[in-house]
């Protein structure tokens, strides 16, 4: 049984940083890719980032490229977010996800999800 814990979240202003985490109770964390997703009120799901494996290669979404950044511990079976220069607009609940593929081929690859972290950015 998978489970994927958020932590991290909360309010702050607007240029602001954060940084989620993700602990996963899995055997062999090593072997999948990790991503970041968030929904808004009123909005779909959404990507946010990936990591492959190794953490060798990351994706992102346009909205978030060179303001946050993926990474992973696989000692710890952890993987971060960190979120800089953060708008209004980022404002969700994200979400920590898990796939068995060997790198990130779209969202419908992920399919463990963790329960949510409520980020706030306030004007």
């Amino acid at each position: 049984q998978v489970q994927l814990v958020e932590s991290g979240g909360g309010l702050v202003q607007a240029g602001g940083s954060l940084r989620l985490s993700c602990a996963a109770s899995v055997r062999t964390f090593s072997r999948y890719t990790m991503g970041w997703f968030r929904q808004a009120p009123g909005k779909e799901r959404e990507f946010v980032a990936a990591i492959s494996r190794s953490g060798s290669n990351t994706y992102y979404a346009d909205s978030v490229k060179g303001r946050f950044t993926i990474s992973r511990d696989n000692a710890k079976s952890t993987v971060y977010l960190q979120m800089n220069s953060l708008k209004p607009e980022d404002t969700a609940v994200y979400y920590c996800a898990l796939s068995g593929s060997d790198y990130y081929t779209g969202p419908a690859a992920f399919d463990s999800w963790g329960q949510g972290t409520q980020v706030t950015v306030s004007s």
